[in-house]
């Protein structure tokens, strides 16, 4: 444990990306073989399942401190995080322990399930061993919360180069169904794994936001176009007699989508596709919002599945025949794509992401222009002589997305955020006109700069009207533009509406309260897109 502390504490106090890798592998070449599988996990976002609430544990340390829980509750705000709170509030310990990483998940893991006294008890044991920068780490994984500065990505680099073993290969390997668990380190990153081969899914490519148009791409010529659909990114994988679904955040979703059932029937063994899960209607993705009604789900009822089936809109092919197609041109893929699906039956539920032809830059940003009407989010553009990369690569694939939708509305309320951010009010709720009253429509919390952050925080403080726990209730009187990428009916809001990925663009410091935008404003946007 102190030596996955010391890891933490390198990751957490540098910006250098060799710092942190050459600090990772360091680690990786000392480390236990468990604590090294547990660390994969941990940095790949497997973590043990939190046993004991946040409430819990500030009512425990508080009480350890020896202060009262509203000072508690003061200073956590000010701090930014309960981990750290927590490991500054208590007492210095009364002795030490040489328990390794592994042994303190495996004690962690024995809470779940225990009587609260119990948990309690052992929960203020282990604190009076650490000191802390351990208890900082401990608390992090006591609520769940764990999280550290670096990727995915610079984890495999720094594993490779602990290893000796190829940097892509360890990418693959560590995709998939896996935790500590049900693997080791030696047959997670050394040995052969066919079983687990069969089911994992190939690292993501990733595209760059193009924000400037593509005139400075080169030739059109060199590249293929398709829309940027709004649903799912995920693979299916036909392999053996068997086949599965993942998302692009490594979630297996093969029950969640039954239309798949038959994917091993009508594709060739040893098949992946990469594409968009989306909601169909027949002849084009319905709204996301008919597809988010079944995410989250484990089983989906017959009601849902007949209102709204999916298909995969494919369009890259990642594996045919069992055989890695990823370093073949982009071009190349998506014509043995094209074939493969052609002659699949009509019932499939596949469709190939159809190719938009152009001939140059201003035809393609007419027909971009069309995007919504298509029920889509703009374009993807990919360099026909791309191979298929593990993550971003700037300069292969681009996503260029149409400008977000806009309203202009009312600040209403305030809360204060969290991590650097702690002293700052940065969470907005925000309202528009019906009639003369304001009706709250949606949240924000990004969008502004931190001087901004820091002006209206200083304003929030002199024109609160109500405080509701965190949240203050404030004088409406700014006037906020609001982007968002898309807009759904929702009965749970008094609105009526609810928002897809809504930030601050800019601070109205020009428009009149009474010019904000209005309800019907909403309403005619969500007939109009929704």
């Amino acid at each position: 444990m102190k030596r996955f502390t010391a890891l933490y504490a390198a990751i957490d106090q540098t910006t250098k990306t060799s710092a942190k890798v050459a600090a990772l592998a360091a680690y990786f070449d000392a480390a236990p073989e468990a604590d090294r599988l547990w660390t994969i996990a941990l940095f790949s976002g497997r973590r043990p399942r939190r046993a004991i609430t946040t409430t819990k544990l500030r009512v425990w340390a508080a009480e350890q401190a020896g202060i009262p829980l509203w000072l508690f509750e003061e200073a956590y705000p000010i701090v930014g995080d309960l981990a750290e709170t927590i490991a500054l509030v208590l007492p210095p310990p009364t002795r030490g322990h040489d328990r390794s990483l592994t042994d303190w998940i495996a004690f962690l893991r024995g809470l779940d399930g225990a009587e609260e006294e119990t948990r309690r008890a052992a929960v203020l044991d282990a604190w009076d061993q650490m000191d802390a920068a351990e208890r900082l780490v401990f608390n992090k994984l006591l609520t769940g919360g764990f999280r550290v500065g670096i990727s995915r990505k610079l984890m495999t680099r720094a594993l490779a180069q602990s290893t000796g073993q190829d940097e892509a290969e360890l990418a693959h390997r560590l995709m998939g169904d896996w935790t500590p668990d049900t693997t080791t380190f030696a047959r997670l990153i050394e040995a052969p794994d066919p079983e687990a081969a069969q089911s994992r899914p190939y690292p993501f490519c990733l595209a760059y936001a193009l924000e400037e148009g593509p005139g400075a791409l080169g030739p059109p010529e060199d590249w293929l176009a398709e829309w940027k659909w709004d649903g799912i990114r995920g693979q299916l994988i036909a392999r053996g007699d068997a086949h599965f679904v993942w998302s692009r955040g490594e979630e297996l979703m093969t029950d969640r989508f039954p239309e798949f059932a038959g994917a091993a029937e009508f594709l060739p063994g040893g098949t992946v596709l990469d594409g968009e899960i989306v909601a169909w209607d027949g002849a084009a993705p319905l709204p996301f919002n008919a597809l988010q009604k079944r995410i989250g789900r484990k089983t989906v009822p017959k009601k849902l599945l007949a209102e709204a089936p999916v298909i995969l809109l494919a369009y890259d092919l990642l594996e045919e025949g069992g055989k890695d197609l990823r370093a073949l041109p982009f071009a190349r893929r998506r014509a043995r794509m094209d074939a493969l699906l052609g002659a699949l039956p009509d019932a499939a539920p596949i469709r190939p992401s159809h190719l938009i032809g152009f001939d140059s830059w201003d035809t393609l940003a007419q027909i971009r222009s069309t995007a919504r009407d298509n029920r889509a989010e703009g374009l993807m553009l990919k360099s026909a002589a791309s191979p298929y990369h593990a993550g971003r690569k700037k300069g292969d694939w681009w996503k260029w997305k149409l400008d977000p939708l806009t309203i202009d509305a009312v600040m209403i309320y305030a809360q204060q955020g969290s991590g650097r951010r702690a002293n700052l009010f940065t969470d907005f709720t925000f309202a528009v006109w019906s009639g003369n009253d304001l009706v709250p429509f949606t949240k924000a919390y990004s969008g502004l700069t931190d001087e901004e952050f820091r002006k209206i925080t200083a304003w929030v403080r002199r024109h609160t009207l109500q405080r509701f726990g965190p949240v203050r209730q404030v004088t409406p009187e700014h006037v906020f533009e609001i982007a968002f990428e898309g807009i759904a009916p929702s009965p749970r809001h008094k609105s009526g509406v609810a928002l897809r990925f809504p930030r601050m663009k800019r601070w109205r410091h020009d428009k009149p309260l009474a010019e904000a935008n209005t309800l019907d404003d909403l309403h005619e946007m969500l007939r109009q897109y929704g």
